[in-house]
């Protein structure tokens, strides 16, 4: 029998089954495991389960806010013991950021220790720190005693836990979250509570809210560092409508006056996430490198609050200026993104926008109020039936007595002379003497009073909808005064601003002007060295490389780099890589792609006039300054359609075009005939049955046609006739001589 075949007796618990279906089905289970049991928050509560779990233990520990401290190793004990069957290190970092008041805006977990700090140090070690719930948790857990959400079972079947909080508050965008599943990821900034409140509450009475409209409440993030955010109005509604985008904030400076004229900025507040011992190494290292020429010094002069001070090398220089210069160059400016991409009803992950997210924390608490509803009209009526039965007891107190006296079981006898139930039955018999005093009928009698008054309310309740939205909006309001816009806890921290609009002359003078010579080699490594230096066959580049460009600018000018994708990119000549090395690959500095080559690299000078074309024939003629970018992502000038690419960047000069293909043939038309635009896919400049475009240039009619042969010499063809024609014909072929490479050099 072959070696390949399968055993004849396979035992039944054994299944033979295909490699990549045992695989696949794994790996979804894992990946649904990640992304609903881990990584993403529930649209309901703003919870992930390792939080809800470290919430709900403290909860049974008694850690309320009024009570004391207890050790975060016990926390973590019972956390990993009875819900959570993960490592202690991972839980342990759980419980830290909720207790960290620059990394949660309403802290869910008071810390008593070493909880870290905004510098990057990490917390004491279990051991060492304690804990207790704050009076936010406690608005989280509320209610939670009275079967207003479900329990499970813990992945051991001892205990139950909850499978969602009741969330007294928005805490989804109140704290926000973040978080990387299997092929999603979520991040949510932290927003104002009060705001928060008075969007939910329009949402109330106006379930078809816009975005706009809610966005005039929800102005933007509240994160617990403050900051200034300079995001546009018009970025931050988009980002809300979709769900999806990111949020421009920077630190918040002023500028302190000096004897004799002088002045330092202090930094007061930095960017979220932001680590203050990075971001002053991060200064000091400009300064090291002379990337910021008139900045003189950096100090932490930091207590409780922060206090960073930027000291100028000049007192003449404007503070704006500067300043914008590090926002550019340091974490004193980041972008913190939205992904709103949530457990709805805790199942099902999806992006919501604004008003999604708002309107599934409203349909939770209206879950919510529903159920303890019933769970309270279950004990109001559970009540009022025992208190129907003490009223009978009162009204025949002798005769029950007798029965009692007289009677070995005196329970059916009960039931059955005063047509009692059993739950009635029973409470009669588990009183206590102490209870037949007359003043305790007429307690029993004002009690039965109110309670039917109270399920009367109730039922009318649960009977309206409108009424429990109406009860809804009360519960909000009561949030809002808890943790209003004048309380410490509520006030907004983050302001909304305009970032200041500063030329880009006016950070000249912020680089120290000086002589340099560019050099990039063929595979795109680009370095500078000092000075003018000539092109002398002695630079040395990466084995299997070679050069291909030599500039000489100065470190104040700009280059422009010209992709095969059809961008423009800028480079700041100033923020290149220094020294005799091989330099950085210039995909560091702009978003070229790897499968994307560079056709031209220039010193931006701002009148000239370039033709830009494509490999299937088409271009058009584009002004300088237009090819300006100012993003690492470039801007687009020529649009490509694949398999065809940006071929040609060069300078117009002259009055006459010249396109050869590749099939080896010329043609001159007028440059008058081809437009100048600032972006789109040009028009036809020469027709092929196979092949493209294989180079383009300008020259004056008049002065001939020259080309550069392999060997470095001029060619120049002046008998052109035969070659003119009109824009988008086929061409002649080439003169003798052309380069075999069908190029112009």
């Amino acid at each position: 029998m072959s070696k390949h075949l399968p055993p004849k007796d396979i035992p039944e618990s054994i299944r033979n089954v295909p490699l990549p279906d045992a695989l696949s089905e794994r790996y979804l289970a894992y990946a649904l495991s990640t992304i609903t049991s881990r990584s993403l928050p529930d649209a309901r509560d703003g919870l992930k389960p390792v939080q809800r779990r470290v919430l709900f233990a403290m909860r049974l520990l008694k850690l309320d806010p009024n009570a004391g401290y207890k050790k975060c190793a016990r926390v973590v004990g019972d956390v990993i013991g009875k819900y959570h069957p993960h490592g202690d290190q991972s839980v342990y970092d759980a419980l830290v950021r909720l207790a960290q008041d620059f990394a949660q805006r309403y802290p869910l977990v008071d810390g008593q220790g070493n909880f870290g700090n905004i510098d990057g140090d990490n917390a004491a070690a279990m051991r060492y720190t304690e804990a207790r719930l704050t009076e936010v948790a406690n608005v989280l857990l509320a209610n939670l005693d009275d079967e207003t959400v479900d329990f499970r079972p813990n992945y051991d079947g001892e205990n139950d836990e909850p499978v969602v909080l009741p969330a007294g508050l928005p805490n989804l965008l109140a704290n926000g979250a973040s978080g990387i599943a299997v092929g999603m990821a979520t991040s949510i900034p932290p927003h104002n509570l009060p705001e928060l409140c008075d969007a939910l509450l329009h949402l109330i009475k106006h379930p078809n809210a816009s975005i706009d409209k809610l966005v005039e409440f929800v102005q933007g993030p509240d994160f617990p560092t403050g900051g200034i955010l300079v995001e546009p109005l018009s970025s931050r509604l988009e980002a809300y409508r979709t769900g999806r985008g990111s949020f421009r904030l920077r630190a918040k400076w002023q500028k302190e006056e000096l004897p004799r004229g002088t002045w330092q900025i202090v930094v007061t507040e930095i960017p979220y996430q932001v680590q203050k011992s990075k971001l002053i190494e991060r200064i000091a290292e400009l300064i090291t490198d002379k990337k910021a020429p008139l900045l003189d010094d950096v100090r932490d002069e930091s207590a409780e609050d922060i206090r960073l001070v930027i000291v100028p090398k000049s007192k003449n220089i404007e503070p704006a200026v500067l300043m914008e210069s590090l926002f550019r160059s340091t974490d004193l400016e980041t972008r913190f993104p939205l992904n709103l991409n949530v457990l709805d009803g805790g199942k099902l992950p999806r992006v919501m926008n604004l008003r999604e997210a708002l309107q599934a924390y409203l349909n939770h608490r209206h879950e919510v109020l529903e159920r303890k509803s019933r769970y309270r009209q279950g004990k109001i009526e559970h009540r009022l039936e025992v208190l129907d039965g003490y009223l009978i007891a009162y009204l025949n107190l002798d005769e029950l007595i007798e029965i009692i006296r007289r009677e070995d079981e005196p329970k059916p006898a009960m039931i059955k002379r005063f047509r009692l139930t059993d739950v009635q039955a029973e409470a009669i018999l588990n009183m206590r003497l102490r209870s037949l005093r007359k003043l305790e009928e007429m307690e029993l009698r004002g009690e039965h009073k109110e309670l039917s008054k109270e399920l009367a309310e109730l039922k009318k309740l649960l009977s309206d909808e409108a009424l429990r939205w109406q009860a809804i909006a009360t519960e909000v309001h009561e949030l809002k005064k808890q943790f209003g816009p004048k309380t410490a806890l509520g006030r907004r921290r983050t302001n909304i601003g305009d970032a200041p609009v500063i030329s880009d002359e006016a950070f000249d003078v912020l680089v120290e002007r000086e002589p340099i010579t560019v050099i990039c080699s063929a595979k795109g490594w680009i370095r500078a060295i000092k000075g003018h230096v000539a092109d002398d066959g002695s630079a040395a580049y990466k084995e299997g490389d070679k050069g291909r460009f030599w500039l000489h600018a100065e470190t104040t000018d700009k280059l422009v780099l010209f992709g095969t994708n059809g961008r423009a990119y800028t480079i700041n000549c100033d923020k290149l890589p220094r020294g005799r090395g091989h330099g950085e690959p210039v995909r560091l500095t702009v978003d070229l792609g790897n499968d994307q080559d560079i056709i031209a690299l220039f010193k931006y000078q701002g009148e000239r006039k370039f033709l830009v074309a494509s490999s299937d024939g088409r271009g058009f003629v584009c002004a300088e300054a237009e090819m300006l970018a100012a993003t690492r992502t470039g801007k687009q000038i020529l649009n490509v359609q694949a398999p065809a690419e940006a071929c040609v960047c060069g300078i117009v000069e002259g009055d006459t075009v010249a396109v050869v293909g590749d099939n080896r043939k010329l043609l001159l038309f007028p440059l008058s005939e081809l437009p100048e635009m600032t972006k789109g896919r040009g028009i036809t400049l020469q027709k092929y049955k196979d092949g493209g475009l294989s180079d383009a240039k300008t020259f004056t009619l008049k002065q001939g046609l020259s080309w550069t042969d392999s060997s470095g010499r001029t060619k120049t063809e002046t008998d052109l006739k035969e070659y003119r024609g009109d824009r988008a014909q086929a061409g002649r072929i080439v003169p003798r001589g052309f380069n075999k490479n069908n190029r112009f050099s």
